[in-house]
């Protein structure tokens, strides 16, 4: 059964360290559509920073030239948002999903990204395929 959203975006762009603020100015302001507190505001902006902050430095190895795929869809009462990259993919989502993991420690990454999305918001799916993207 295929859901039904009274509104929906998508968007794709570049995966240049700079537009990640452009997500997660854009995704707060579709989804301002609900009415929602400064709070959960604050919290849907640090979700999406954090995962589209995730396609370019670990999905992509911060090669700019590829592209992070962005969709929100909404109904009366909530908003679905979806960050996608097409790159290298998690080879373990269960251990990367553990706090204070990084794949990238020479980086100094605090391996709380997904820890601070899962925090900030309702559920947190993480679905990855290696060599496909996540």
């Amino acid at each position: 059964m295929k859901i039904i959203y009274d509104n929906e975006m998508e968007l794709e762009f570049l995966s240049k360290s700079n537009n990640e603020a452009f997500a997660r100015i854009t995704v707060a302001a579709f989804a301002s559509q609900l009415d929602p507190t400064v709070e959960e505001l604050a919290d849907i902006k640090t979700a999406v920073s954090e995962a589209v902050t995730n396609s370019i430095i670990h999905g992509y190895d911060e090669d700019d030239s590829k592209f992070v795929y962005l969709r929100c869809q909404m109904d009366d009462r909530t908003v679905k948002i979806v960050v996608e990259d097409r790159g290298k993919g998690i080879e373990d989502v269960e251990q990367a999903m553990q706090p204070m993991y990084t794949s990238k420690p020479e980086l100094e990454r605090s391996g709380m990204g997904f820890s601070f999305m899962e925090s900030f918001m309702d559920s947190l799916e993480v679905v990855s395929i290696k060599g496909e993207g996540t």
